[in-house]
């Protein structure tokens, strides 16, 4: 008799099952998620929402996400053992799921990590595919996809300060393919996210960072490189 596939055999170099977006996507999402908080999270709590929140474990959307959340590529065959891998590196989860969510994408997953004095919250769409639309961190609109270089830069409401960092990054010779700007209020902290199609120099990265205005950068490679 045949040995009986799972979700994760359809997880692969080529995806040939018929659920990509609660595989691949859902393991593109922890990835960025643990790229916005900088290392592998001590504790995650995972909420699914809509649709999946109906199908996270017989889709397998639970061992995807701590998967990628432990930095695992959509082609990793340790993706099968991802609750083991997470005990082994110290990392705490729990789950959550939200029926019914009107406002929000089928396929959602907001995630709220820690790491050391460090907290992040990310939430994320998967869209088919294995592609992604990263939609908020920490309550500031975000939608960017992670194919691309990502800048996330948290500043203060300055004016001209958009036009000055565009200015920075044609210095670096950076192509910016797109940017999103919001912001908690007129001159309060405002979250400014470009993506680009070449990577940023250290020396760019640490010249932004020392600006007085500005109070945080999350510089994103593309994730799936």
């Amino acid at each position: 008799m045949p040995e009986k596939s799972s979700v994760f055999d359809m997880i692969g170099p080529v995806m040939i099952g018929p659920s990509s977006s609660h595989t691949a996507g859902v393991v593109r999402i922890g990835r960025a998620a643990l790229k916005i908080l900088g290392g592998v999270p001590d504790e995650a709590e995972i909420t699914f929402y809509n649709s999946f929140a109906r199908t996270y474990e017989g889709h397998g959307s639970d061992r995807a996400i701590v998967a990628g959340l432990l930095d695992f590529k959509a082609d990793d065959p340790r993706i099968k053992e991802a609750f083991d891998h997470a005990s082994k590196s110290g990392l705490k989860y729990h789950f959550r799921s939200v029926g019914n969510a009107s406002t929000l994408h089928p396929n959602t997953i907001k995630l709220h990590l820690k790491k050391g004095g460090r907290e992040v919250e990310v939430i994320g769409e998967s869209r088919g595919g294995g592609m992604i639309n990263i939609a908020e961190v920490d309550g500031f609109k975000a939608d960017f996809t992670a194919n691309l270089h990502t800048l996330i830069i948290t500043a203060s409401d300055v004016a001209g300060s958009v036009g000055f960092i565009a200015t920075v990054l044609a210095h670096d010779e950076c192509n910016i393919a797109t940017m999103s700007v919001s912001r908690k209020g007129k001159h309060d902290l405002a979250c400014l996210v470009i993506e680009m199609d070449s990577g940023l120099k250290p020396v760019t990265l640490a010249y932004l960072q020392s600006l007085s205005w500005v109070k945080q950068i999350v510089y994103i490679p593309d994730i799936d490189r």
